[in-house]
């Protein structure tokens, strides 16, 4: 299992959970992009943190998972979680 998790794996995670806007490019800059203006609202996070836990065995709780706002926010707290259980 590795170690982190890209922006391109959260892309993916992300469409394979809740689809994808059609006037948003997932492809673009927006690592720093609040959620909902990529389209991606509270239950599709939910979802997302659900694919986590069983993909990366990362548990975010939905309370927490709903303060990260951003793509950033959501890679920082995975990335920290996956490394400090390493």
């Amino acid at each position: 299992m590795s170690k982190t998790i890209s922006l391109d794996d959260l892309r993916r995670l992300l469409v394979q959970c809740a689809g994808e806007a059609t006037d948003v490019d997932l492809t673009g800059d927006i690592i720093d992009t609040d959620f909902e203006e990529i389209g991606y609202d509270s239950l599709a996070l939910m979802e997302t943190g659900a694919r986590l836990e069983s993909v990366y065995g990362v548990v975010i709780p939905d309370d927490d998972i709903a303060e990260l706002k951003t793509p950033r926010a959501l890679l920082d707290r995975v990335n920290q979680t996956l490394v400090e259980a390493s």
